[in-house]
């Protein structure tokens, strides 16, 4: 009797998993917290690293993260490693501070102006935040953004215990802009942190946040994974200024949403330059009728950076409206990708939705992924989106060489040209011309 053949059954491969973090529930830190950071721990511990057969980490690939050989940074840690550099630390947004918090490895420095704290402003770290403000800060914590949106931010919200807590009274303004420095040496370190902003209505403020650490080779790898919540109330106005500058040893990861009620504005401005690899997950939601906000991107990558922004502009009332525009330079083998989405709720009438994303590539083996979207559920909107991925144009290099500028030079002029439109939609000096140092530096 002739044998059966046997079938092979070739099943659907799953993307292979990076390493697993080895933190433990002893990890969590004590204080006012400890409820929401057990409960961001739970979810932690009951979500699955991220595969590269997940659609949102379809184009980011985890499998090098050495998740194991990180720790976290004992209390005090910063003392025996480089310090801040001064340039961080200086005004972008204008001649002065209302006030600036320093986050260090196992430390932090705060300063606020007095006539601000006697008017109600907040603007301390989690520390102080859990001393001073323990009822406030456990009714803001987690509303915004929650532990179970994805690995990251659960590992985030139960271990940060570096964090910003900026609270706006009703109808307060704020003239001088808040600064804040996360500042992340060392080698196989974990940097958690924690970003809350909560604007009353009426209330107004500029503040600027940059993550930051030294751009060593030799530094091995390290870590930073983050959230950020932003609460924009009723008729209150904020503009957020987020510039990442990590060494290219740095694993980054952040998890961020900003709620916008009635008639409130939120003026949104990301710069990146840094890390190894990021993935940024950013959530704009247009909670209230009237309410507008603006995204403006501005990136530039070598090497063999990769940079994954992931947006969305969710209109969820009427009469709103969203402008989002990111830019972005790759050189070397680095890799950008970009993946946006415009959705209009039902009920959402009269929205006006824009989204942008042009991609400049200045050498061959770099490669700019830009995938918009829309989801529209309502039928009286203007929504539109666009997305670019083109090399230096010839004609206009052609055109400054022929007048006696060298190609280095003529290729400065013409990607400055690129990023002008980000630049004009950046009403800071300071900020401006540390974007246009950052071009300098990276075509050096």
């Amino acid at each position: 009797m002739q044998e059966k053949p046997k079938v092979s059954v070739t099943r659907a491969r799953r993307g292979s998993a990076a390493k697993d973090f080895t933190f433990t529930a002893n990890s969590i830190p004590a204080g006012t917290l400890s409820d929401f950071r057990a409960a961001a721990w739970n979810a932690f511990a009951n979500t699955a690293m991220p595969l590269n057969t997940d659609e949102a980490w379809r184009r980011t690939d985890l499998r090098l993260l050495p998740a194991s050989d990180f720790k976290l940074p004992h209390e005090g840690a910063f003392e025996d490693l480089p310090a801040v550099p001064d340039y961080l630390l200086q005004p972008l947004t204008g001649d002065q501070h209302g006030g600036q918090i320093t986050l260090l490895p196992g430390g932090a420095e705060t300063q606020l102006d007095e006539s601000l704290a006697q008017r109600g402003v907040v603007f301390t770290d989690f520390r102080g935040a859990e001393q001073h403000h323990p009822d406030l800060l456990k009714r803001l914590v987690g509303q915004i953004v929650k532990a179970d949106d994805g690995k990251f931010a659960a590992l985030a919200s139960a271990l940060a215990q570096n964090g910003v807590l900026l609270y706006v009274p009703k109808n307060v303004q704020v003239e001088y802009p808040l600064h804040s420095v996360l500042w992340g040496p060392g080698s196989e370190l974990a940097h958690f942190s924690h970003i809350l902003v909560y604007l009353e209505s009426g209330a107004s403020v500029t503040y600027v946040h940059e993550a930051a650490s030294p751009d060593d080779a030799n530094a091995g790898h390290a870590m930073h994974a983050g959230v950020v919540e932003i609460y924009v109330g009723e008729n209150a106005n904020l503009r957020f200024v987020e510039l990442q500058s990590w060494g290219r040893h740095v694993w980054n990861f952040s998890h961020e949403r900003a709620k916008v009620e009635r008639g409130g504005n939120l003026d949104w401005i990301f710069g990146a330059v840094g890390s190894r690899l990021t993935k940024n997950f950013s959530n704009l939601d247009l909670a209230g009728e009237g309410a507008t906000g603006r995204m403006s991107g501005f990136y530039f990558t070598d090497g063999s950076q990769h940079l994954d922004h992931d947006t969305q502009q969710n209109h969820l009332a009427p009469h709103t409206s969203s402008d989002l525009l990111f830019k972005g330079a790759l050189r070397g083998k680095s890799r950008s990708v970009w993946q946006g989405m415009i959705y209009v709720a039902p009920g959402a009438q009269k929205t006006d939705g824009y989204q942008a994303n042009r991609n400049l590539v200045l050498d061959e083996q770099a490669r700019a992924d830009s995938i918009p979207g829309l989801e529209i559920l309502a039928d009286d909107v203007r929504c539109t989106h666009g997305a670019t991925v083109g090399k230096l144009e010839q004609e206009p290099l052609f055109y400054l060489k022929s007048r006696g500028i060298p190609q280095k030079e003529a290729e400065r002029l013409v990607v400055e040209g690129f990023f002008d439109p980000i630049m004009q939609r950046i009403p800071f000096e300071g900020v401006r011309q540390r974007f246009q140092q950052a071009i300098e530096n990276k075509l050096a």
